[in-house]
């Protein structure tokens, strides 16, 4: 699919009922390309994600989600172009820097620590634990239990925040695959990450685990944190999403509000399967 003009006819769609403060672009790729041997992965993406905004990222499989999704987080490095991260270059950067940076990322297969307790999960994203340090917890050993004893409520803040308080202290692997994704969820804002990169976050979690997932990204987009989200459940990008991107190809086909991208017999063709 090349659909330029279907792209600008959306593009022009979105710009108008966009409001008059400018938003604030939290992170952007500007002509991003990544090829693996003779596949075009990535063809000249340029996108943006905003704070305070739920971004969908739709397509048929193979269309380059997941790879774009590798290159925010520097699990792997573009051929060309640029990622930008508050308007600072950040392609080419490691990938544990990108998430001290503030960048999280859900992954598929959520990668939990199965025999950690829930809250311990939690812990270890906290940042800056002086108590790993061992001439601080030699020398001021004060100084760690009182931090030890804040990251410890702050974590359980984070539990109480995604519905999983009262499992804190259940192993990890106990959870259902949908409370295993929540948790995933409330490590990521433990580590501080202001940006949530999450790939396909409702699949296969029960309807009702759904609901409550819906709601928690609403509010953290709410509070000001930037969601982008690889999602094929189109009634869940419906539901959650304020824009939407449709790659197609490496490319970015069209681009708008959910209900305009997802209605078009184009996208509906190549996307759902479904011709008009």
């Amino acid at each position: 699919m090349r659909s330029t003009r279907r792209l600008e006819e959306m593009e022009a769609t979105a710009s108008s009922v966009v409001p008059d403060a400018p938003p604030v672009v939290t992170l952007e790729c500007v002509d991003l390309v990544k090829n693996f041997g003779g596949v075009r992965a990535v063809d000249g993406v340029s996108l943006s994600f905003e704070a305070g905004k739920v971004t969908a990222l739709v397509g048929p499989n193979g269309a380059g989600k997941t790879t774009l999704f590798h290159l925010l987080t520097g699990s792997i490095k573009p051929d060309s172009g640029a990622i930008l991260y508050r308007g600072s270059p950040i392609q080419g950067l490691p990938p544990w820097t990108v998430a001290q940076m503030g960048i999280g990322r859900l992954f598929q297969d959520v990668r939990i620590f199965p025999n950690l307790t829930v809250l311990e999960n939690v812990l270890v994203a906290r940042p800056i634990q002086r108590g790993e340090r061992a001439l601080v917890s030699l020398f001021a050993p004060r100084v760690v239990v009182k931090e030890e004893a804040d990251s410890t409520d702050r974590a359980s803040e984070w539990l109480d925040r995604v519905g999983l308080s009262e499992h804190a202290d259940q192993p990890a692997q106990a959870l259902s695959y949908g409370q295993q994704k929540l948790l995933a969820i409330a490590r990521l804002l433990a580590a501080g990450s202001d940006v949530l990169l999450l790939d396909e976050p409702t699949a296969g979690v029960n309807p009702m685990l759904i609901k409550r997932l819906l709601t928690i990204i609403r509010d953290l987009s709410g509070g000001g944190r930037t969601v982008v989200l690889i999602e094929h459940n189109v009634n869940v990008v419906l539901d959650v999403a304020d824009w939407v991107y449709f790659l197609d190809e490496g490319q970015v086909a069209a681009f708008g509000l959910p209900q305009e991208v997802l209605s078009d017999p184009v996208v509906r063709g190549l996307y759902l399967g479904l011709r008009a």
